[in-house]
């Protein structure tokens, strides 16, 4: 039975640099991307098959098409997840945000991780799953007392794009899955988050194995409960 593959975009830390790891402990093959070297993921090296992409930035369109075809020749991927996320000045009300900085988070976590489906979806193979990190701070319907406005509206943003390029793509022999990790202490959840990175990407990981050989687009957190939209 053939190794299962996976491509983990923004695996320096945090979230990514864990699903490596657990993947690995699954034992998957993985590959994963970085903008900078990371010494962290260059450890997990040990723990399984591990080709790490540097200089990799999703908002850099060049870039993205540089590693497509650094990656050409390997084959397709049952798993491509894009972690990659910002939540620049996420306490400052959106209607006082400079618009370059508004304007740089909705790139970065709605058009970008679009834009990165798009040129890597014929690289997933049938049955297999793309999934983007998403938040339930993306949620419109559960949106009641505000607070981190940019960093909401743009993950609703990822989340309407995501349903659109489902919807382009319905006939695809892949799925997508727009993941909500918890609140986990990270960099951008904080010390005060309830779930450790661990939790999480156990969780994570259990989710999208379950899921395997699943069409359509759900919205699901690290427990695969159901999230609104």
């Amino acid at each position: 039975m053939s190794r299962r593959r996976a491509l983990i975009v923004g695996a320096s830390r945090g979230l990514g640099l864990g699903l490596v790891a657990r993947l690995l402990e699954r034992g998957w093959d993985v590959t994963a991307t970085v903008r900078r070297p990371s010494a962290a993921l260059a450890d997990c090296a040990g723990m399984g098959p591990l080709r790490i992409e540097a200089g990799v930035d999703i908002d850099d369109d060049a870039a993205v098409a540089g590693l497509r075809a650094s990656l050409a020749e390997q084959p397709d991927f049952d798993l491509v997840f894009v972690v990659a996320g910002v939540a620049t000045q996420a306490g400052i009300p959106a209607g006082l945000m400079p618009r370059a900085t508004a304007a740089a988070v909705f790139q970065t976590n709605a058009l970008s991780p679009i834009r990165f489906a798009e040129a890597f979806h014929k690289r997933v193979a049938p049955d297999g799953l793309i999934v983007l990190m998403t938040s339930k701070l993306g949620s419109v319907s559960l949106n009641r007392g505000g607070g981190w406005g940019s960093y909401r509206a743009s993950k609703a943003a990822l989340n309407t794009l995501a349903r659109s390029f489902a919807g382009q793509h319905g006939g695809a022999a892949w799925g997508l899955l727009l993941m909500h990790p918890g609140w986990v202490r990270t960099d951008l959840g904080g010390r005060r988050a309830t779930l450790d990175v661990e939790t999480s990407v156990r969780g994570m990981v259990a989710v999208i194995e379950a899921r395997s050989g699943q069409r359509g687009c759900v919205f699901l957190d690290h427990t695969g409960a159901t999230v609104p939209w």
